[in-house]
């Protein structure tokens, strides 16, 4: 385990693979913490250097008192990266890490050759759905909500296996703080018009049961970008990574190989 104290805010990450490698910097989804690669990683190219982080308010990183802006977000892995002296990363990123990919890219294209949009958008839900979640969470904590949210994160057949418990307990022990501060930047970013500007090497996977970023909104969100590829792993939810690690990790691996990334 490794802190790394920025500016305003210490950040939890870790580094796996060859740390003199070509690097690839991961971004979990809200509600989650940097085990979410956990399955994925072994499966991929060893020679490569992979970085993943606790967003503010997850897992081990700090948190401070909500609510946030994604400039927050994307600003502090900006500095991560500074801190680690990581540029022309693949930058990975499912769900709100999927939005601080697009944010970053836009920001500091010196630090993004290449992106992977998993189970993202340019633009999640509307203010009055972000809204009335954290009002909930507010009143009841994470748990109050924690059903609703495996529903749309696994597909059918994930219900059904033991590590469902897993994944409910990890969204359960996020700080209250953090998960109602990342809930306030999604709800306050629409990436449509930047997203649209950037030219680099982009792959888009969705999940074909996806309750949160449904296939269609994954790849109107790619598609902004000229020359992006699209996949799409069926019977997984918002999580494929985790539900079927083999796929994810093999689409991942061919556009590392395609972009020369390895």
């Amino acid at each position: 385990m490794k802190i790394a104290e920025l500016d305003k805010i210490k950040l939890h990450y870790r580094i796996d693979g060859n740390p003199d490698g070509k690097p690839v910097v991961f971004a979990n989804s809200l509600g989650t913490d940097l085990r979410l690669w956990d399955a994925v990683l072994p499966l991929l190219p060893q020679d490569n250097c992979y970085i993943r982080y606790d967003k503010r308010g997850h897992g081990l990183s700090e948190c401070t008192p909500a609510p946030y802006s994604m400039g927050t977000l994307v600003r502090d892995v900006e500095q991560l990266m500074d801190h680690l002296n990581v540029k022309d990363a693949l930058f990975v990123g499912l769900s709100i890490g999927g939005m601080i990919a697009q944010g970053l890219a836009v920001k500091r294209l010196d630090l993004v050759r290449a992106m992977v949009l998993s189970n993202t958008a340019a633009k999640i839900g509307q203010p009055e759905m972000w809204q009335q979640r954290i009002e909930a969470i507010r009143a009841g904590g994470i748990a109050s909500l924690s059903d609703a949210v495996m529903e749309r994160w696994f597909g059918r057949e994930f219900h059904a296996k033991p590590d469902m418990a897993i994944w409910k307990n990890m969204l359960e022990r996020q700080t209250v703080e953090g998960y109602i501060g990342c809930s306030t930047a999604i709800s306050g970013t629409d990436f449509y018009t930047p997203t649209s500007g950037l030219r680099l090497p982009t792959l888009g996977i969705a999940g074909s049961e996806d309750g949160s970023t449904p296939p269609d909104l994954v790849r109107e969100t790619v598609d902004l970008i000229p020359g992006s590829k699209f996949e799409l792993i069926r019977k997984a939810g918002h999580l494929p990574c985790v539900e079927n690690p083999t796929h994810y990790a093999q689409i991942l691996s061919s556009f590392m190989t395609e972009i020369g990334h390895v």
